[in-house]
């Protein structure tokens, strides 16, 4: 039985705001050295998949430095399968950009279809989790299913942010609907879909030739299917399991790795979580410095009388004596100089916090409001940015007008921005 994996990762992920100004959202660092897509590609070998392919769209060149030709996730294969990056392409008849999830499939589907896999999965490349898909495949061919989706709980006031399922006794689906005002239940879609080829092939071109459809599959391939007679079945799912795709849940997922007892767990070997390294160093803490609850990657200087609390620090980060980063997740690169206090806040790479600057706040209070600052920019000495306030990439200390950046207030660069 051989299956094919299909990731999606073509997201603008627009409310990571300047996270992805740069850079598509399954490309978006995470837990200090790794990015989002490591999780579906991990989860794939770790599940004996080792024919992947991943279909990219917006600023996809982070990601595809990222993967190159696969070799951390032992996917640099030819005849065995290996992993293959498609883009959008112009042809003389059908193709264009992706207008929706489905349409992203159809328009690859000559290659996704070639030597006939039996099954196809296709994933999103943006979700934090583990997940056999072994076992899912297991569940679809003893339920004789044509389609099987990962279905899990999530808390019934967040259930309108996501497709919500209904299913009998057995898991077969009764019902679907995307992202309902008030949902009739908790169950929700993973965007994880095994499909028999067959019937993915057939979906999907009578949905290319239906006018007025978004070709999304929670929109409209999944409704009609539900509504039809085919088998379409529940897997569900029980673990840890994030759509970080907003700043808020982005952080959150951050706080959950640093917790006493994780949900995710990141130090299990039986399932690594492959990526692509960096030769950093190691880690340096001198004396008094002071490191608490945090993760904290290669090439890291921690100085002296320098604190470091409930905070996700990337490679190469370093914090000047008397700096304190509280609850904060620093990307590759950043500096922070002394006197300097980050709380509650989120900074891409290489981003320069000044001497006594203060950049976020608000630790202990609810609801969480984060302080943001985009790749590459200089925050200048005794600046303050409140909770809640953005500063966009490239922006340096001519681009301030004032000291204090307030809350829901966005700074962005004068000058023609770079484009690394």
């Amino acid at each position: 039985m051989k299956t094919r994996a299909v990731i999606l990762a073509g997201g603008e992920g627009s409310r990571l705001s300047v996270l992805t100004a740069k850079r598509t959202k399954p490309a978006v660092p995470f837990a200090g050295k790794y990015r989002i897509i490591d999780f579906a590609l991990s989860n794939c070998v770790n599940s004996g998949i080792f024919d992947v392919f991943v279909l990219a769209q917006y600023r996809p060149q982070s990601l595809i430095e990222h993967i190159g030709a696969g070799a951390p996730w032992d996917l640099n294969r030819d005849f065995t399968g290996g992993i293959r990056i498609l883009s959008p392409y112009k042809a003389r008849h059908n193709s264009d950009w992706y207008e929706g999830t489905a349409d992203a499939v159809q328009q690859n589907f000559t290659f996704i279809k070639r030597d006939n896999p039996d099954l196809v999965l296709i994933l999103s490349g943006d979700h934090i989790y583990n997940m056999d898909y072994d076992a899912m495949i297991a569940f679809h061919l003893d339920h004789e299913a044509d389609l099987t989706m990962g279905a899990i709980r999530v808390p019934l006031e967040e259930a309108s942010r996501f497709g919500i399922l209904g299913m009998d006794a057995s898991y077969r689906v009764t019902s679907f609907v995307e992202k309902p005002a008030k949902p009739p239940s908790n169950f929700a879609n993973m965007g994880v879909y095994l499909f028999n080829l067959g019937l993915l092939d057939r979906v999907l071109w009578e949905d290319h030739q239906r006018k007025g459809s978004t070709h999304d599959f929670g929109k409209d391939i999944l409704p009609r299917l539900v509504k039809s007679k085919a088998n379409v079945y529940a897997f569900p799912y029980s673990g840890y399991w994030m759509d970080v795709g907003t700043l808020d849940s982005y952080w959150q997922a951050h706080m959950d790795l640093l917790s006493p007892n994780p949900p995710l767990k990141l130090y299990d070997r039986r399932w690594v979580i492959h990526t692509r390294t960096e030769e950093r160093p190691p880690v340096r803490f001198p004396e008094w410095a002071s490191v608490y609850a945090s993760m904290v990657a290669d090439g890291c200087f921690i100085q002296e009388n320098a604190r470091v609390e409930s905070s996700v620090l990337s490679p190469g980060v370093l914090v000047r004596p008397g700096a304190v980063v509280r609850e904060s997740i620093l990307l590759t690169d950043c500096i922070i100089e002394s006197g300097a206090v980050v709380e509650r806040a989120i900074l891409d790479k290489r981003v320069f916090v000044g001497a006594n600057a203060r950049v976020g706040g608000g630790i202990g209070s609810r609801p969480v409001k984060l302080a943001v600052v985009g790749k590459n920019s200089h925050l200048p000495p005794w600046l303050v940015v409140e909770p809640g306030a953005v500063i966009s990439n490239d922006v340096v200390e001519s681009d301030f007008e004032s000291q204090t950046i307030h809350s829901d207030q966005t700074i962005i660069t004068k000058r023609r921005p770079y484009e690394t």
